[in-house]
């Protein structure tokens, strides 16, 4: 048996490995916010109930459908950005500023869900656009990401060039790029949000995640309370923000999956048996061909 059919029958059960680890991984987290989240639902359909008894009791004029019409006038309201607190009227969602920022939503697929197009033309146009989108958001983003890199390579080989230690310098410069992206992406935008939204600091950290991390639930959004006057600027920051957070996050989840390739390779070297070969150091060498054709690239578009 040659080695290039060794290797094979080492792989299968690397995969069937990682395969068991990512299920397990996926149930793990499936049963914690079962138990979290579980028992707190359950109260609260217990309250809602409790509460919807309190109105029909309340009013004697409410009845179910008219509970329903009124419901149904909430969400409407919800959905097309107006308060209920007053009879004033408001331009909604869909002023230019959050329509823009709707459309970094769509292209970087984060889909709060908390606006959507209901026209017929709006859907289509939507299709379109984010099928254009998506793609040049992964390229830009990609080039950005790039250059980040190599602006970190530039600096570490400057001090690497000072001090005359590699891995020591490389490894402090990686530490203080990721320490001031958590300070400027995390950290200070949860002071904003916090400031402008009126969360609290766990919440606010929360949506910055969930929004950079593209997941999007919509439970928490920004620059959408219609009880609240926005300022201008307030969209721009947002968008900015979205834009270089995604850039920075992506670069930081390529650094992670290296490290998982690496311990990959690593632990399938041990149950074959062989020694560790120069294939640990691909995540490294990645990088390199990332800041040679990251400075090979045009500054001008």
């Amino acid at each position: 048996m040659g080695v290039k059919e060794m290797f094979n029958l080492v792989r299968v059960p690397s995969i069937l490995i990682l395969g068991l680890v990512y299920v397990t991984y996926v149930l793990i987290g499936g049963v914690v916010f079962w138990k979290l989240e579980g028992d707190l639902g359950k109260k609260d359909l217990s309250q809602l109930l409790q509460n919807k008894k309190r109105l029909f009791t309340s009013y004697s004029c409410l009845n179910q459908e008219v509970l329903e019409d009124v419901a149904q006038v909430v969400q409407q309201a919800s959905k097309a950005g107006l308060s209920l607190k007053s009879n004033q009227t408001t331009n909604g969602f869909w002023k230019f500023t959050s329509s823009a920022v709707f459309a970094a939503t769509v292209v970087t697929t984060i889909g709060y869900g908390n606006m959507s197009p209901s026209s017929t033309t709006g859907q289509i146009f939507c299709v379109f656009f984010a099928l254009f989108g998506i793609p040049l958001n992964v390229v830009v983003l990609n080039r950005v990401g790039k250059y980040i890199l190599a602006l970190e390579r530039n600096i570490s080989d400057f001090l690497e060039g000072k001090s005359g230690r590699k891995k020591c310098t490389r490894f402090f410069v990686h530490l203080v790029s990721y320490i001031c992206g958590s300070v400027l992406f995390f950290v200070v935008p949860m002071i904003v949000f916090q400031l402008n939204e009126g969360w609290t600091y766990s919440q606010a950290i929360y949506y910055c995640f969930i929004t950079l991390s593209t997941i999007g639930f919509g439970d928490f959004v920004a620059d959408s309370n219609p009880d609240k006057v926005y300022a201008d600027w307030y969209s721009v920051l947002m968008a900015s923000w979205i834009f270089f957070g995604l850039a920075w996050l992506a670069l930081l989840i390529n650094h992670s999956i290296d490290i998982l390739e690496r311990l990959n390779n690593y632990f399938k070297q041990r149950l074959s048996g062989e020694k560790p070969d120069e294939e640990s150091g691909s995540a490294e060498d990645n990088d390199t061909e990332l800041e040679a054709e990251s400075k090979k690239a045009p500054i001008t578009q």
